[in-house]
């Protein structure tokens, strides 16, 4: 197991990010990437089931986790440079490994093809980018947007961290207890004022995007990628709602990658770090370790 968490904060691009970080300074840096909803704690289980020599760094976001909020809506050009933005400061002279889940994979895989000196490999847990949008979804999209510019969306508060944590055994049923525990408090904060839990999160990233997913342009960065890349799924990966959109594509997409291998994590749905980390850490380290 890695030496124990550190956080830190570091200004990236005028936005304070929260990093968790583990291990030694002078080991092969891993940069891992979350999701959607979540926050660089999802990361824990997997790193504490590593058992090679790492230093590992999990960002949070902007918007998520402990990371400054937007004043505005989220765009995933962003997130490109704000990667960009930790990898100069966390390894300014050599590229380095990058796995990301989810959200964070889709990030990383298109950092990946547009900045290809700077990853040496890639893995992408769960994150095979989104289903392909229609010209014609844009006006409504537009209209949505604005909508919630007016009346910006907004979490119901919870009344206890046990109340969470059931709700994440509900949506991932492997996930044992004392992790959901965990995670509900990692993932929540006390408000004084309501005298109930809420979200770290930014509600405003459930705002609809106004900027249509167009998989064509992300085709074109995967297949200026470089390094080695891993996909990672989950055993259950069509549990997800978004994989419905992405499965009748799936060929095409990986067929962009030039030197891919895969890994299917047993007994796993989406959020294969909490169900099944020991698993993944494996899968991991093999393939970061060969590269």
């Amino acid at each position: 197991m890695l030496a124990s968490c550190q956080k830190t904060f570091i200004t990236l691009r005028q936005h304070r990010h929260h990093l968790r970080s583990w291990g030694n300074e002078r080991s092969p840096l891993m940069v891992l990437l979350h999701g959607w909803m979540d926050s660089s704690a999802t990361f824990q289980f997997l790193v504490e089931s590593l058992q090679g020599d790492w230093r590992v760094v999990a960002p949070d976001w902007r918007g998520f986790g402990d990371s400054d909020w937007n004043q505005g809506s989220y765009y995933s050009a962003d997130y490109l440079a704000d990667l960009d933005a930790l990898l100069d400061h966390e390894s300014p002279d050599a590229p380095v490994l990058l796995a990301g889940h989810s959200m964070g994979a889709m990030v990383a895989g298109l950092y990946a093809g547009i900045r290809p000196e700077r990853v040496r490999a890639l893995a992408l847990i769960e994150g095979f980018g989104l289903p392909e949008s229609k010209p014609d979804e844009a006006p409504g999209r537009y209209a949505r947007w604005l909508k919630e510019l007016r009346q910006p969306p907004a979490f119901l508060p919870l009344a206890s961290l046990d109340l969470v944590a059931a709700k994440l055994i509900e949506r991932n049923p492997r996930l044992a207890p004392a992790r959901a525990a965990w995670l509900a408090e990692a993932l929540t904060r006390f408000d004084a004022g309501s005298g109930q839990w809420v979200y770290r999160a930014d509600p405003r990233h459930k705002m609809v995007n106004p900027v249509l997913y167009r998989l064509r342009e992300a085709q074109a960065c995967w297949r200026r990628i470089a390094c080695p890349v891993q996909w990672v799924m989950g055993g259950d990966m069509w549990d997800h709602p978004m994989a419905k959109g992405v499965f009748d594509t799936l060929e095409s997409r990986r067929a962009c990658f030039a030197r891919l291998s895969e890994a299917t994590v047993a007994g796993a749905g989406h959020m294969v770090q909490w169900e099944q980390p020991e698993a993944l850490a494996r899968v991991l380290e093999t393939f970061f370790a060969g590269a």
